[in-house]
């Protein structure tokens, strides 16, 4: 124990030397300083400390910063105070110099930046998309009015994470026998085929009664949809039924597929920009975004370099603090592109991820879990699960591997402090301590923590990989996922037009906002490590580098069988291929 009777103020460093007469060397674990304001820095060491030698030791990465009292805590930095060892390398750093503003000068958009007019046609709009064009959003311009395309997108779209099985008509959509029967087909009842599991849901109730933005002075309007859709003899998964609000009303109809084309196109467009606001904020910012770097953070803070849980994880938060801090400044903050020029923008942001934070569960975190829970094991066509749950396995047999050559037993795991005090702080900073949400607060087992950092890998990979990645494909026709909507949902029947479509669509400036946004976030990086391609080798011990080989050759494997797959694919699902999945959370 030293004592100082006066405050340092800020604590830079801390220098550990011996004095000259020491014969024996010390092993410092760490340096743990609790300021006179009540608050503690700690300083890992992790080092011998001889007569010969001295050390400075700078503060443990990252403290803790209340981002929002209904979110979780993120680091408290800012992007210049970071420490080098979660900075970006050179080359991602002249990648991130490329701001939206900057973008849409590469991509010749830069004549529509100061426009706010409305579209006046789709070929127009077909004009200004042709700068992002990838070959998969020319076949989404094409499609986009299909409605199987339109279900297609449910299970492998950007955002294949909302759909589920519909065990019953959800009781505030006003749906009968009469409503579908003509979309179901002659001798089909909606009731049987509910009970055959041929009927699902996607709901979009989180955007309830959320105030949507103002957007170039001009207000824009979110919807909660309900979508009713039925897997059809032929395996296609078609729309049924859409009630765009949530509470059942004269003003309020139910939309279904023999309605006006106009209406009906109308009614799945307000569906994909809601489908957008859920894909930007829920699956992709909060689901990998935050939930990465809350672990990373976790992780930076409670073990030591040479912890196997530190090795096994640190490659897989690669850059993850520093897009973060990025995220939070240039997309969210004010004056960001989300923020700004989405009608999930203002206020309705922040209020949106504090309910779905609130509705989040673990098993919402884990691939087989959210499957099975969502009752969509055995639905035909589902590449994503198919996909993902074979990664899951891949990753889950590595990380077991490792896992159990250092904890031999439950007690092996229980005794570990470090550990315990990881977990303890992801659950408190994380505000996931609800007994309902169902997270670990402690871990008991080796089988118990290699499910958790499974979920953490995945995550932190695989599934930024499944929701990032496709962003271009399917938000580049402009149509396709609406970034606000400029006109009030319908309240009747027979006054949609294309007309009132286009003038509905968000003006030329906050499209070009939007565009240039999905573009630099879809965009691979010069630096591009895959799903175990780190150059860094943490482990040395046999077992783990057994285990990291059959690791990459069962991702190879994987990845042969997704591109000899794909072959046969009108639309190739490829967002999960080993190759193309990057090891963290990188853009």
């Amino acid at each position: 124990m030293v004592h100082c009777p006066t405050s340092l103020g800020a604590l830079l460093l801390v220098h550990l030397e011996a004095p000259p007469t020491t014969d024996s060397v010390w092993f410092c674990t760490k340096v743990a300083v609790t300021t006179p304001e009540g608050g503690v820095s700690l300083f890992p060491c992790y080092r011998f400390i001889s007569c010969s030698t001295s050390l400075d030791l700078r503060d443990s990465i990252g403290r803790w910063s209340c981002y929002d009292n209904g979110l979780p805590e993120t680091m408290k930095a800012d992007i210049v105070s970071l420490p080098a060892e979660v900075r970006f390398s050179a080359s991602k750093a002249t990648d991130m110099i490329l701001t939206v503003s900057k973008a849409l000068v590469e991509l010749g958009l830069q004549s529509f930046m100061f426009s706010q007019d409305h579209w006046s046609s789709f070929h127009q709009i077909h004009q200004l998309c042709q700068q992002t064009r990838t070959p998969t959003s020319g076949l989404v311009e094409h499609l986009w009015r299909e409605d199987w395309f339109f279900g297609y997108q449910f299970l492998n779209g950007a955002n294949p994470t909302l759909i589920r099985r519909c065990t019953e008509i959800p009781p505030n959509m006003a749906v009968t026998e009469e409503t579908v029967g003509a979309s179901l087909g002659g001798g089909i009842s909606l009731s049987q085929e509910v009970e055959r599991g041929n009927v699902f849901v996607v709901d979009y109730r989180l955007l309830d009664g959320l105030t949507a933005n103002t957007v170039n002075r001009k207000q824009n309007y979110l919807t909660a949809p309900l979508v009713l859709l039925h897997l059809n003899s032929k395996n296609q998964l078609l729309p049924i039924a859409i009630q765009l609000k949530q509470s059942p009303g004269e003003t309020n109809p139910v939309f279904v597929p023999q309605d006006l084309e106009a209406d009906w196109l109308t009614a799945k467009t307000f569906v994909r920009s809601a489908e957008f606001a859920d894909h930007e904020l829920r699956s992709h910012f909060l689901c990998t975004h935050v939930m990465s770097e809350l672990v990373a953070m976790a992780t930076f803070r409670n073990f030591p370099m040479v912890h196997p849980l530190y090795k096994l994880l640190v490659p897989h938060f690669r850059f993850t603090l520093e897009i973060d801090t990025l995220a939070r400044q240039l997309l969210l903050a004010d004056g960001g592109s989300l923020k700004e020029y989405t009608a999930v923008g203002g206020a309705a942001t922040v209020e949106f991820l504090r309910r779905a934070l609130a509705s989040l569960t673990y098993h919402d975190l884990c691939l087989p879990n959210d499957i099975t829970g969502r009752g969509l094991d055995s639905i035909p066509g589902y590449y994503y699960r198919d996909d993902g749950l074979r990664l899951w396995d891949i990753i889950h047999r590595y990380v077991g591997g490792v896992v159990c050559c250092y904890y031999h037993s439950d007690d092996d795991v229980i005794r570990d402090s470090e550990l315990q005090s990881w977990i303890n702080e992801i659950i408190v900073f994380g505000r996931l301590g609800d007994e309902k949400k169902g997270f670990p607060k402690s871990f008991t087992s080796p089988s118990e923590l290699t499910y958790f950092v499974t979920m953490v890998i995945f995550n932190a990979s695989a599934q930024h990989a499944a929701v990032n990645d496709s962003q271009l494909d399917f938000f580049g026709w402009m149509p396709n996922a609406p970034i606000g909507l400029q006109r009030p949902p319908p309240t009747c029947k027979g006054r949609c037009s294309e007309q009132s479509l286009l003038d509905a669509f968000p003006d030329m400036n906050s499209t070009v906002h939007g565009l240039a946004t999905v573009y630099l976030l879809s965009k691979k990086p010069a630096d591009f490590v895959p799903l175990g391609g780190s150059a860094e080798q943490h482990f040395t011990e046999g077992v783990p580098v057994e285990m990291a080989a059959r690791f990459h050759s069962d991702l190879k494997r994987l990845s042969c069988d997704i591109r000899a797959r794909n072959v046969g694919l009108k639309l190739p699902y490829v967002y999960l291929d080993p190759a193309a999945v990057e090891d963290s959370v990188t853009r």
